[in-house]
């Protein structure tokens, strides 16, 4: 399990970095094997992460990239939706919708560091 943001310096993350300096937090989504396509696990890092940045008086702005410099992000990881039934399914993907929104409504500025393929 990834470790608990604490005070801008998230270590242990599996698919995603997080750096701040300064006032700027940079989240980089970190799968560039496969195109930084989203998964549970990323999921459930970037809902950790954002929830510990919403909290974070100090940091001002966040930037969102995508490692590899081939894709921002692929989109869902289809290998992991294969693997799923309905329920399983709708859930992952009630779960992304739940972070997408944490994103938008994180009262800070997110901007997204799109450099390359954008999709999903």
């Amino acid at each position: 399990m990834a470790a608990k943001y604490k005070g801008g310096i998230g270590m242990g993350y599996e698919t995603l970095r997080l750096a701040v300096e300064g006032r700027v937090a940079t989240v980089t989504l970190d799968r560039p094997k496969v195109l930084n396509a989203l998964n549970a696990t990323m999921f459930h890092e970037l809902e950790e992460v954002f929830a510990g940045l919403a909290d974070d008086t100090a940091v001002r702005v966040v930037l969102l990239r995508g490692a590899g410099g081939k894709a921002f992000a692929a989109g869902a990881d289809i290998g992991e939706l294969a693997r799923t039934d309905a329920v399983s399914g709708e859930l992952l993907a009630r779960r992304g919708q739940r972070v997408f929104r944490r994103i938008e409504t994180l009262g800070k500025p997110v901007i997204a560091c799109i450099d390359g393929l954008s999709m999903g």
